[in-house]
């Protein structure tokens, strides 16, 4: 018993040609989007976090010892970020473990911008008090920032804290 069947449905055929062309087509598409989305990732954000990879691994050992000291210092440091007018007032408070304020430190704020690089701020703090440390940063936008804190006396790193924060007006 044989049985056949009439494919052709008014002139139009769907051949082997036609889906090869239907798959090519689809691909196609696909892989154009992904290039052009690929170009515009790569030409708007470099991508970079640190200058040089080699000289961020070679300091890593060294990374690992100082916040290992830094923990067992057991420091309690607490700060604020307010802002005040068009910029913002930072305010650093450094206990050790003890609670006796720590004095005599140089301490630099950094505030990095999550998206423009244009806005990133820096900040020595002034000691105002036993253990209280603070300054202004004249313009500072809202947003999320990220900020780090570093204190030093004589040229050694004593604490180092990395932070996300958000800026609100």
């Amino acid at each position: 018993m044989s049985v056949t069947t009439d494919l052709d449905h008014g002139g139009w055929r769907l051949s082997g040609r036609v889906v090869l062309l239907c798959l090519l087509g689809f691909f196609g598409v696909v892989a154009a989007v992904n290039a052009a989305f690929i170009y515009y990732a790569i030409s708007t954000f470099p991508g970079l976090a640190v200058e040089s990879s080699y000289k961020a691994g070679q300091e890593y050992e060294q990374e690992v010892a100082a916040g290992r000291a830094q923990s067992e210092r057991a420091w309690k440091v607490n700060g604020e970020v307010k802002p005040d007018g068009p910029g913002a007032r930072v305010a650093m408070t450094f206990n050790d473990a003890a609670g006796a304020p720590v004095a005599g430190l140089d301490v630099e704020v950094k505030l990095v911008h999550a998206v423009d690089p244009s806005h990133d701020r820096a900040v020595r703090l002034v000691e105002t008090g036993a253990g209280l440390y603070a300054a202004a940063f004249a313009d500072l936008p809202s947003g999320r920032w990220y900020l780090t804190v570093e204190a030093s006396r004589g040229g050694e790193r004593l604490f180092k804290s990395d932070n996300e924060i958000k800026v609100e007006r």
